[in-house]
């Protein structure tokens, strides 16, 4: 609950109140517990104080139990005992709908989420495909040429075109770029396959998500929750793991640095966050890593909710 004469959020009550400074909350966080002992709801009410705050939330909603922050809340015997037990009463608890966005990269649920091949680029790309250290060059090369030749790179379908197309002209593009092999190029265009297979085609198009429009605050001057439909996507790790990192990366090189602020520009939650890393190649971790720990200098906190802690990798 965020107290507003204090600017604090206060996170539970013990032998003392416990309490979340905002100038700490870009440090990123964890929410472990088994389950049914109320992590959902523990992440719920930090992000709604967030939005109090007047910080823009994302939420990766993978049990489909997010979308009701929306509406406002019901009591129940259950509530009550809390709030009384709390003395929540007293500092003026109530009932809140919050404003909140809706996306979904399959533009079921939600908005659709999509970016385009040229925007997420060839590092990325190759991280994600875990291509050989000679197909990334390989990769590399083929973005060159559709850069120099100032071709668009929309969805999926236009980069296998392109693969293609410089796999058939390799003599031709040689003394420029460098070697070209066929080996390498059809190991591009598998892995390309299997993306594919993931619903990788969903994702990439036009038009590209501007990741600043999340970056946004009701009449009242709260921050807007934008929930991102995570059922069905969470079942297709490949695709999960391109989404999460594009989104941090654009994040990332959106803000400038900013050190530690007063409260951060903006807040993720990620649900059930072991399903980020179990699947995840180590080059995909890697990169997670690193930018996990960049983003911080942002302004920007990352919470991650799980049932054990080891869930988590290490360096994160």
């Amino acid at each position: 609950m965020y107290l507003k004469d204090t600017h604090k959020i206060w996170l539970a009550t013990g032998e003392k109140a416990v309490f979340l400074e905002p100038g700490m909350a870009n440090r990123h966080g964890l929410i472990a517990g088994a389950t049914g002992t109320g992590k959902t709801v523990t992440l719920k009410v930090i992000a709604e104080s967030f939005s109090d705050m007047g910080v823009p939330v994302f939420l990766g909603d993978i049990k489909g139990d997010l979308t009701g922050m929306i509406n406002p809340g019901k009591e129940n015997k259950h509530i009550r005992r809390s709030i009384d037990n709390m003395g929540l009463d007293d500092f003026g608890y109530g009932y809140h709908s919050y404003p909140a966005r809706f996306f979904d990269v399959y533009g079921e649920k939600g908005h659709p989420v999509r970016t385009t091949v040229t925007a997420m680029g060839p590092e990325l790309l190759s991280r994600l495909l875990e291509l050989t250290p000679v197909q990334d060059g390989v990769l590399r090369i083929i973005f060159r040429i559709a850069d120099d030749e100032e071709l668009l790179l929309s969805d999926l379908k236009d980069l296998r075109a392109m693969v293609q197309y410089v796999g058939d002209n390799a003599k031709e593009y040689k003394l420029t770029y460098g070697n070209i092999s066929p080996q390498s190029i059809g190991a591009i265009q598998r892995a390309l396959l299997k993306l594919e297979d993931e619903g990788g085609n969903v994702f990439f198009g036009e038009p590209d998500l501007d990741l600043s429009d999340w970056i946004d605050w009701d009449e009242n001057g709260r921050g807007v929750m934008n929930i991102l439909e995570c059922q069905e996507l969470f079942q297709h790790p490949l695709l999960y793991g391109t989404f999460l990192l594009w989104m941090l990366s654009e994040v990332y090189e959106m803000f400038p640095e900013a050190g530690d602020l007063e409260k951060p520009k903006l807040a993720f939650f990620f649900d059930e966050a072991h399903l980020l890393f179990d699947n995840a190649s180590k080059t995909l971790l890697t990169k997670i890593e690193q930018v996990v720990k960049l983003i911080r200098s942002k302004g920007v906190g990352i919470y991650f909710i799980t049932q054990n802690p080891k869930d988590i990798p290490e360096g994160i």
